[in-house]
């Protein structure tokens, strides 16, 4: 009994530090740790929802706490690569997904990619934290640099492996197929993005309804944000920089959709042996 107890013991903290995962709910996107604003949250959505119709591409974003919540990792390289084959991201004989993981109490991320991707994808994946994540982090503008580094994500490593697969005698139809469909993904999230600017500009070409000259400014006031069980609301209003023109109106925030209308509910298989970056803020 003596020695049973002993045993306990000793194996009581490896137990209470035992290796876990967070469970994902999308396949998209897990916002645990509660950075991503909605507007961008429908862009990244909709782009990786893209990218898996169009290619077959299964990428991921996953923001968190802190990876200790989860046990005693020792590296989010490790942590990544084990959540990766644990939801089994990418397709299984393929291995090209991609975990775009971001631990903000930790202030470290790492783009994990399957085992599909060569060396050359390592080095891809490292500018793109660089040079678009990480800005944007600095400034504590997570939802900004989730956005623009996911859309890099795609762009640089994501597209030139689903047009390199092709078979080789089609290179270069599928060079420009995939530059088409590349273009055309960008305009899409160009004016989901840029809608409300683009809509703001032209309002200041309008001519004031009291003074009659151009100057109108419009903003926004959200009063309820919108959530997966009811919608939001929000106030625009608009003012004249030339005279005391002032008008209120109510508009509404859709409701946020958990499935976003995707049929997929769970990942393909995919497995990767550590390939990727990481980064540090």
């Amino acid at each position: 009994m003596l020695r049973l107890f002993a045993l306990i013991v000793f194996l009581l903290p490896t137990f209470a530090n035992a290796q876990t995962y967070p469970v994902y709910g999308d396949v998209y996107i897990n916002d645990l740790a509660n950075i991503i604003t909605d507007e961008d949250e429908a862009i990244i959505h909709q782009q990786l929802e893209a990218l898996f119709k169009d290619h077959g591409i299964e990428a991921t974003v996953l923001t968190i706490d802190s990876r200790k919540t989860y046990g005693n990792s020792p590296s989010i390289e490790s942590f990544a690569t084990g959540l990766f084959n644990k939801w089994g991201i990418g397709n299984a004989e393929r291995n090209d997904g991609i975990l775009i993981l971001i631990a903000r109490n930790d202030r470290e991320m790492r783009v994990e990619l399957g085992t599909g991707y060569g060396s050359d994808f390592n080095f891809a994946a490292g500018d793109v934290i660089d040079q678009n994540f990480l800005p944007s982090f600095r400034n504590d503008k997570y939802s900004q640099g989730i956005r623009l580094g996911t859309a890099e994500v795609i762009r640089r490593i994501a597209l030139p492996l689903a047009v390199g697969a092709q078979e080789p005698k089609d290179a270069k139809k599928n060079w420009d197929f995939g530059m088409i469909g590349f273009i055309a993904l960008f305009v899409s999230f160009f004016g989901l993005a840029f809608r409300r600017r683009i809509g703001d500009f032209f309002a200041r070409m309008r001519s004031c309804p009291n003074c009659g000259r151009k100057g109108l400014h419009r903003n926004r006031e959200i009063m309820n944000s919108a959530s997966t069980t009811s919608s939001g609301s929000g106030i625009l209003t608009t003012t004249c920089e030339y005279c005391d023109y002032r008008r209120e109106q109510n508009y509404t925030i859709p409701r946020r959709s958990s499935s976003r209308s995707s049929s997929r509910s769970s990942f393909g298989g995919g497995s990767s042996s550590g390939g990727g970056a990481s980064g540090r803020w």
